[in-house]
């Protein structure tokens, strides 16, 4: 007996997308909040990609290995993000 499963609703997750999008676009264009801009954009990029991972690669379906794989580029990415963010928001 096959199991079904809903598959994510595409273009909900598209609309979600864009507003994050939209957001990060706005961010940027602040004048003279460059650090809360910087995390806004961060923020927004993270959304987009739990939003990407989660839905467009079946990672909300998938078993606890292939999940824990997943996350261990994210953690780095996060430690990266986390180390550089002084260097975005202070820099030339």
């Amino acid at each position: 007996m096959a199991v079904t499963r809903p598959h994510p609703r595409y273009l909900v997750v598209w609309a979600w997308l864009l507003a994050l999008m939209a957001a990060g676009l706005a961010a940027s264009a602040a004048p003279r909040a460059r650090g809360l801009a910087v995390a806004v954009i961060f923020g927004t990029a993270v959304a987009k990609a739990l939003l990407i991972g989660l839905n467009f690669m079946h990672l909300r379906f998938e078993g606890p290995l292939i999940v824990a794989i997943a996350t261990v580029p994210v953690l780095f990415a996060v430690v990266l993000t986390a180390a550089l963010f002084p260097d975005f928001v202070f820099g030339p």
